[in-house]
């Protein structure tokens, strides 16, 4: 059995711990993948941050109306009732704790919730934070979706940040390709493991002690 789940099927598993009557934030790159997952008879509401409030799935090949975009350019939908309004509006809906939910991609996150997304830091690197600072000050719960390592086999779980800082003690729970890790008070718990991953292999995989809470189940 594998120790990995595809992107397609973490997407699937966070729009299952999105709940009715949510506001939610997708964020650029994987979270947009989301909205394809995303019961059809729930009222969640998706927000971009370039102004429309009812964003729905990917349109179907041929489909595309290039007047509706997410915040990373992409092609999207509308749902009935579907609202565009001034980009300051809508961050104004992002600062005010207006959403319920946002999913942000990660370089890194700390044990305390501390989150790093939009700079490793590096000479020359391109910052790319868009509205992620705010999105991660300002939502209700953050959750991260991620790869658990990076293409080096380095842990993107921490017990602190090493890169430059979107938001500090603001990510409620991170979905990596191994398993759901919980932020509490004293670290990482984990909530669920997928394919064959053990708490000893995550221990030995982040470097960091592990907090057992897969008897909990989803929640």
């Amino acid at each position: 059995m594998s120790t990995r789940i595809t992107r397609e099927e973490l997407a699937a598993r966070i729009a299952a711990d999105i709940a009715e009557g949510s506001v939610v934030n997708l964020g650029i790159g994987a979270p947009t993948l989301v909205a394809d997952y995303l019961p059809d008879d729930a009222e969640i509401i998706l927000h971009t941050e370039n102004g429309m409030l009812g964003m729905g799935r990917a349109p179907a090949a041929g489909r595309v109306d290039p007047d509706l975009i997410n915040a990373g350019k992409q092609a999207v939908t509308a749902v009935a009732g579907a609202a565009y309004f001034h980009h300051a509006d809508s961050f104004g809906m992002m600062r005010g704790g207006h959403l319920d939910v946002c999913v942000l991609g990660a370089f890194q996150v700390a044990s305390n919730g501390d989150l790093a997304n939009w700079s490793t830091g590096a000479p020359g690197a391109i910052p790319a934070v868009g509205g992620a600072m705010d999105l991660a000050i300002g939502a209700k719960h953050v959750y991260v979706m991620t790869d658990l390592l990076t293409k080096q086999g380095e842990s993107k779980l921490v017990a602190a940040c090493s890169y430059p800082l979107t938001g500090t003690a603001c990510v409620s729970r991170v979905y990596t390709d191994h398993a759901v890790f919980e932020v509490i008070e004293d670290g990482f718990a984990v909530r669920e493991l997928f394919g064959d991953n053990s708490i000893p292999m995550l221990e030995a995989a982040t470097g960091l002690r592990l907090t057992d809470a897969t008897a909990e189940g989803r929640s």
